[in-house]
């Protein structure tokens, strides 16, 4: 596994936007820091972002990595970009004459790909953990470390998401056009999710259960949008009238699709490149 991953970080080390785009990344992933400054004052009314309780613990996992989860596609253009290399500069095939298997080759990928997510996770952890103990009103062990399964979440998501880039990657070969597959499966899977409705009529619930299953769906569903679970924000919807009983923890169920998924793709890379005259 090392030997893989060490080529790979080789070829990277070497790729001028790969570099620069992963830079990118991560520099984005640690301007979630940045929403702590976040402050407005005028006249009378003082509004400073980091008192309304989003850096409180355990609110912090859920918050940071949703938002760092929206950060996905700058490395998303890195894992294309990573293939279309491949076919372009035709390392692909010197590292098959120099020995390397093609399910060594997808391995290699595939290793890649899970370290940028563990490093990114890891990453989004060190954050949010120094944001909590700056900003949060508890700081008792039991409660700092309570809903890391948010970081479990994260963490498939990604390898999830970005093993679907190096799917696309491979099927395309260009990255440009990868990115715009990813694109075009995003609308697909609301035109389904449209024409399923439409065929169930009054049954919607039908149509957003098959929806639920899809890749793109299953992802983002892993981490449900935090915004409302706020007491600020549930205490306005309740002078309105309106009840918010979403639920907001991790679903496991979510987790094993995703997870499926990872494995089709992962699979299907490597049976393309079997198949595949190089």
């Amino acid at each position: 596994m090392f030997r893989l991953l060490a080529i790979e970080f080789h070829k990277l080390k070497y790729n001028r936007a790969s570099k620069i785009l992963s830079i990118i990344y991560f520099a984005l992933l640690t301007s979630i820091a940045l929403i702590a400054s976040i402050k407005f004052d005028i006249g009378p009314i003082k509004f400073h972002l980091a008192e309304q309780g989003i850096f409180n613990f355990p609110y912090i996992w859920h918050f940071n990595t949703y938002v760092a989860s929206i950060f996905k596609f700058f490395f998303l253009l890195v894992i294309v970009s990573m293939m279309a290399n491949e076919y372009s500069h035709k390392t692909l095939k010197q590292n098959l004459i120099d020995g390397l298997s093609k399910k060594e080759f997808i391995l290699s990928k595939f290793y890649t790909v899970i370290a940028f997510a563990f490093l990114s996770t890891v990453f989004v952890f060190i954050t949010s953990l120094v944001l909590g103990i700056i900003y949060s009103d508890f700081n008792e062990l039991s409660i700092i470390f309570s809903d890391l399964d948010y970081l479990l979440a994260f963490f498939i998501k990604l390898t999830g998401f970005f093993s679907f880039g190096l799917f696309l990657g491979i099927l395309i070969k260009r990255s440009a056009f990868a990115v715009a597959g990813m694109i075009i499966w995003y609308f697909s899977e609301w035109i389904i999710y449209g024409i399923l409705k439409w065929k169930s009529l009054a049954n919607s619930e039908i149509a957003q259960n098959v929806k639920n299953l899809l890749p793109l769906e299953s992802m983002q569903n892993l981490i449900v949008e935090p915004g409302t679970r706020l007491k600020s924000v549930k205490s306005i919807a309740n002078q309105i009238g309106e009840e918010i009983t979403k639920d907001y923890s991790v679903s496991y169920f979510n987790i094993i699709i995703v997870l499926i998924w990872t494995v089709i793709f992962i699979y299907s890379s490597y049976f393309m490149l079997k198949k595949r005259d190089l």
